[in-house]
This record gives structure tokens, C-alpha cells and sequence, in this order.
């Protein structure tokens, strides 16, 4: 089985929401069960059917988080020098030069990957325009809406 890059910081994330679901998530969710069990006649019991649901959401997280950290291959940008070239857990400074927008990316795994936080897949359009490539390169991502074409300002391993 192959492993799949993660940052520190993405593992960290996950390993705090284990925590969270198995210390906090996991008993109270047990809890709302034996208590909706206590009210008697489970086939018309609300409670019970949307305790358990919540049960099966959280039991699903937890083997997909544990699944993502077995297989993660945790990276730290920190000690990462490329060169001043764009590589994994690389933050990458943006020019679109159409609309003379900056934009700041940093480079994911897909586990980790949060557009509205600035974090890309490594395996999405942008981030695979941008690997190897380095400051003042301009890049041609195909994007749904078209090209847009990028100009690297500045590469960053933090």
C-alpha cells in the first residue's frame, strides 16, 4: 500500500479529532442510546434511531481518520528546502496575471486540503502546475472555468 503525504500540522488536525471523537464524541452518543433505549418501543423511538445514526457517522470518521494516519506519510515542511522550487507542504505566493490578484497556497495532502484555508491537494489542477517550478515562473493551470495563468512571487517551506 502506497503512502499518502500529510503535513505535521494536517496529521495533528486528525489526531486531535480522534481524540475528540473517541473521548468525547463516542461516550456521549453510547449515553444518548441507553438512554433513548430506556424509554421502551425501539421500532417508533426517534431518539434511539438518531442516536444511532450519529453512532454509525462517528464510528465511519474514526476508521477514516485511523485509516488516513496509517497510510499517511507525515512530512515536515519545516525542514524542507527545495531549492526555492514549488514542492509538497511548499507556501506558494501567486500572481494571477489577469486580474493582478495575489493569491497564497500552500501545498496538501488530500486528507488536509481546505480551499477557504488556503490549503490545496497535491493532487488538484493548481498544485500539479506548480511542482517544480520556481519564483517568478509563470504557470498555466487548466481550471474548470479555463486557463488562468500564474506568476510565482514567492516560495515558502513553513
Amino acid at each position: 500500500m502506497s503512502q499518502i503525504p500529510m503535513t505535521v500540522k494536517g496529521a495533528e488536525k486528525l489526531k486531535k479529532e480522534l481524540h475528540q471523537l473517541k473521548t468525547v464524541d463516542r461516550p456521549r452518543i453510547s449515553k444518548a442510546i441507553a438512554e433513548a433505549r430506556a424509554h421502551g418501543d425501539l421500532s417508533e423511538n426517534a431518539e434511539y434511531h438518531a442516536a444511532r445514526e450519529q453512532q454509525s457517522f462517528a464510528e465511519g470518521r474514526i476508521n477514516a481518520i485511523e485509516s488516513a494516519l496509517a497510510d499517511a506519510q507525515i512530512i515536515d515542511v519545516t525542514t524542507v528546502y527545495a531549492g526555492g522550487r514549488v514542492v509538497f507542504g511548499a507556501t506558494v505566493k501567486l500572481l494571477n496575471i489577469d486580474t493582478d490578484a495575489e493569491v497564497v497556497y500552500q501545498i496538501v495532502g488530500e486528507q488536509e486540503a481546505d480551499i477557504n484555508a488556503g490549503l490545496i491537494s497535491i493532487k488538484s489542477p493548481i498544485a500539479r502546475a506548480l511542482i517544480g517550478k520556481q519564483v517568478d515562473d509563470a504557470v498555466d493551470v487548466n481550471a474548470p472555468g479555463g486557463i488562468i495563468e500564474y506568476e510565482i512571487l514567492e516560495v515558502q517551506y513553513i
